[in-house]
């Protein structure tokens, strides 16, 4: 039953986050409706939305965000003559400024048995440290979808955003410095104090900290774009072989810690060395941060953003041999990531219970 509650207000004793390989009932995305996101692009997105959709609806539920009925016509226009499974496809109308429904979006966490097996988290979205305006739409999305939902939704006064964390489902989650230690998000935490919230509302034990981002990412070097669990022991990390590149320095240096790190159990992780697209992108506003961690695990499949770069097929073999038992699905993300985010910035699983 639907209802909002005050995180001091909660026992989360029992909850946890699940990992993104686990299975989900439903995937959240925001139709692309901001010029301003992509002045250049915004056709092109939103072609790459309709493979997304399309592809995604083969295997669960896709709930679609969009700004009334006009936007619907147009994304029913999009979908005319698409060979998909419309059953799939629900499209809602809630308000929402842009389309990055990792972060903006609620984060779940689940407890099987409880009266309230799934639970929505409302934490605060300040566009990145306030960088964008008009942004307090996106920051009630997670109270909208969660009334939708008819699940229960705790606020907090913690900025958080999903694209910041990545987790094993087993107890430990990674992040950066960058991101969540920046002055732009909780300025008044200790590292401690942000520990202690995040392993609270999210079931965790352990916290691993890497360093920076990669170049173009202006969301403060999100981890989504770096190092990604592939299971509760493994990650990809992507790393960039020339030595005269902006990334290949801070990437060199998260490899080295990440062999240092341990898990939850105190054992080192195994890592996948993921290269960085050999093709320099530069969009509107500089060179975009594309990437092929900005992955998405749904049921079923995997769907990897492309750039058409020389080294995708490497890439791709490593997804195929990272996740046999699902199908990998490559999609060119070029037009997507001029607007400085991929197809794990646009997404947001909803896990089953």
């Amino acid at each position: 039953m639907w209802r909002e509650i005050p995180s001091d207000q909660f026992d989360f004793q029992g909850y946890r986050m699940p990992a993104e390989w686990e299975p989900q009932d439903a995937t959240w995305l925001a139709w692309p409706d901001n010029p301003d996101t992509w002045p250049e692009h915004l056709d092109q997105t939103r072609g790459v939305y309709v493979q997304m959709i399309t592809a995604l609806c083969r295997f669960q539920k896709v709930n679609l965000l969009v700004k009334g009925c006009a936007a619907d016509d147009g994304v029913e226009a999009r979908l005319a003559g698409k060979s998909f499974n419309r059953a799939n496809l629900r499209i809602i109308h809630i308000p929402y400024n842009d389309s990055w429904m990792r972060d903006a979006g609620p984060i779940f966490v689940t407890k099987p048995g409880a009266p309230d097996p799934l639970l929505a988290h409302d934490f605060v979205f300040n566009a990145w440290g306030a960088k964008y305006e008009p942004y307090q739409d996106d920051d009630d999305i997670p109270v909208h979808a969660s009334r939708l939902l008819q699940v229960p939704v705790v606020r907090h006064n913690l900025v958080l955003e999903g694209g910041s964390i990545d987790v094993n489902g087993k107890g430990t989650l990674l992040t950066t410095r960058q991101c969540l230690l920046h002055p732009n998000r909780n300025p008044g935490l200790t590292r401690e104090e942000i520990e202690s919230r995040l392993k609270r509302f999210l079931g965790l034990t352990t916290i691993l900290w890497l360093d920076e981002g990669i170049e173009g990412d202006d969301t403060d070097g999100h981890i989504d774009d770096i190092t990604r669990f592939v299971s509760p022991t493994r990650v990809m990390t992507v790393v960039e072989n020339n030595r005269s590149d902006a990334n290949h320095a801070p990437l060199a240096g998260n490899l080295r810690k990440l062999r240092e790190l341990r898990d939850q159990d105190g054992q080192p992780l195994e890592i996948i060395e993921l290269p960085m697209p050999d093709k320099h992108l530069e969009g509107p506003f500089g060179r975009s941060p594309a990437s092929y961690a900005n992955f998405l695990i749904a049921n079923g499949c995997v769907l990897v953003p492309v750039y058409s770069a020389p080294n995708e097929a490497l890439a791709l073999s490593l997804f195929r041999d990272a996740f046999p038992d699902r199908e990998i699905i490559p999609i060119e993300c070029t037009p997507l990531v001029a607007g400085l985010g991929s197809i794990h910035c646009v997404t947001q699983q909803q896990p089953r219970p």
